[in-house]
């Protein structure tokens, strides 16, 4: 299932509104709605009881998560994956779902590829989500004798879900694009334009490895795209590649509508 990007923005303009709960409600949440101080309704996701939801990927997920489960006052971090398990932790108390960060700053795929078993396939988890891609193209500006092409991204990519699926065939699972936008680093025409073209040719990918496995899909760039068009992308990004607070509550608000619709009870 691939969500339609149109029908589920739900941006936050601050992060000051009262969120509304409505477990009943159908609603999806409209753009006019934004920038009123409302929160938001949702319907939320079904899980079953004690599921694990584990997040992998880059800066963008990891966002100082402790690297110690033990330590409850860091071990989720700051970004979008610690508003998910805020909010479902809230709602959801008698489903005792567990939350995992592993992202790690900096990671490609082929780092993610590397430590596949010890941090995904031995944490067992019932749902997997992955943000990922926004090094392998930066790598390439950095250094461009170690170009990761959209054909190698793919490559790693579809091994580590492979793998994920052959350990556990009922695994959910959700990919998220890689995503910039035109602010901080990239405020400059070329640099932006040069960047988002390699940026969208591994969402390309992302799309495609969607498709084959009947994964759900979170097409984040066109998320931020109309976030910054309401707002301004210095409103959702500071550097150009890392959200602000509202930036993560954006995928996370967006996150959970997928993920229950994509899996609604039947």
């Amino acid at each position: 299932m691939t969500i339609n990007r149109r029908k589920f923005l739900t941006f936050a303009g601050a992060a000051t509104g009262t969120v509304l709960l409505n477990s009943n409600s159908n609603a999806e949440i409209k753009p006019a709605i934004l920038f009123q101080g409302r929160g938001y309704d949702y319907k939320r996701p079904s899980f079953p009881k004690g599921s694990r939801l584990l997040f992998q990927g880059d800066s963008i997920t990891d966002m100082k998560w402790g690297r110690n489960q033990a330590d409850r006052n860091h071990y989720l971090g700051h970004s979008y994956a610690f508003l998910i398990a805020a909010r479902l932790g809230m709602d959801m108390p008698k489903t005792k779902l567990e939350f995992f960060n592993r992202g790690i700053s900096g990671n490609k795929v082929s780092d993610l590829k590397a430590r596949w078993q010890k941090d995904a396939i031995d944490m067992k988890p019932d749902l997997l989500s992955i943000l990922i891609g926004t090094n392998d193209v930066g790598m390439g500006f950095r250094n461009p004798g170690k170009v990761v092409t959209p054909d190698a991204f793919e490559r790693d990519y579809r091994h580590i879900l492979e793998a994920s699926l052959k350990a556990n065939p009922k695994l959910r699972v959700v990919l998220l694009d890689p995503f910039i936008l035109q602010t901080g680093r990239l405020k400059n025409q070329m640099a932006y334009t040069s960047r988002r073209k390699e940026t969208d040719k591994m969402g390309v990918v992302v799309t495609k490895l969607a498709k084959d496995y009947q994964t759900a899909h979170l097409q984040t760039q066109e998320l931020f795209d109309q976030a910054a068009n309401e707002t301004g992308p210095e409103n959702c990004i500071w550097d150009g590649i890392h959200p602000l607070p509202q930036g993560h509550e954006l995928i996370a608000r967006n996150w959970i509508d997928l993920v229950a619709k994509h899996w609604a009870k039947s």
